[in-house]
């Protein structure tokens, strides 16, 4: 497949659960290079990771593995999963975390060893079975199909007579809240609300606003984001994932 295995995981960085994982691949694969994509999503937060695969998985070259380890179900009937997808592998929990890229991929069950911690698949089933897609072995040797994955869509905007009604799906480590709504959808003339909260016309950037005001923009990703120069729109409008976003 290639020779990168990007991780993203809500271990955060106090703890060795990444390490160990990074020791299981570079056991078996010992040329890879690892590339962390994120460990600070929180704990169980499966939404923040769809969010931050679909931003990322794109951007690496074709041969790609990417391992997601959010998993509030480990070690109960949850399955486990690799997939492969528009020439990039991906591995982890089958909850959802993933259901932006099942879609016409092929998709392999992973077995769960009977010696595997039950409270760490990451670096059990997950890790070993990423370092086998990036050395190149067929997904038919890493299981059985699996026709049947759990999805997790994602909210999804609505236009109507004039108004695009959305909400936040994340909140970056800034306080910007980054909404479901594309930036095509949102004329140069709209005014954005936040939770019935006026934010504005919408800008260009940052820097259109002064310190400490709310500003509405399209951002790097094509989503409309709502950010405080200098601060943090979460703290400044006092709400957070699945808040309400209108564009009028």
């Amino acid at each position: 497949m290639g020779s990168i295995v990007t991780l993203l995981t809500d271990f955060g960085l106090a703890d060795s659960y990444v390490a160990e994982m990074k020791a299981v691949i570079l056991s078996k694969a010992n040329d890879v290079r690892l590339v962390d994509i994120s460990h600070q999503v929180s704990p169980g937060d499966l939404r923040a990771a769809q969010y931050l695969l679909g931003r990322t998985w794109r951007r690496f070259p074709a041969g790609t593995v990417h391992l997601v380890v959010v998993d509030p179900g480990v070690g109960s009937a949850r399955r486990a999963l690799a997939a492969h997808h528009d020439g990039h592998g991906f591995v982890g929990p089958d909850n959802g975390v993933f259901t932006q890229v099942l879609d016409h991929a092929e998709i392999a069950e992973l077995p769960i060893p009977p010696e595997a911690s039950a409270t760490f698949h990451g670096r059990d089933v997950f890790a070993p079975a990423a370092a086998r897609l990036v050395l190149g072995e067929p997904l038919p040797g890493l299981g059985p199909r699996l026709s049947n994955p759990i999805r997790l869509p994602a909210p999804a905007p609505r236009r109507d007579h004039g108004m695009v009604q959305g909400e936040v799906i994340y909140v970056d480590a800034f306080g910007t809240l980054i909404a479901n709504i594309p930036g095509e959808w949102v004329p140069g003339a709209a005014r954005i609300e936040v939770s019935g909260k006026p934010v504005g016309l919408l800008r260009r950037t940052f820097a259109d606003v002064e310190s400490g005001a709310l500003v509405g923009f399209v951002g790097s990703d094509g989503l409309l984001e709502i950010a405080v120069r200098d601060g943090s729109a979460a703290r400044k409008l006092e709400v957070g994932v699945g808040a309400e976003v209108r564009v009028r």
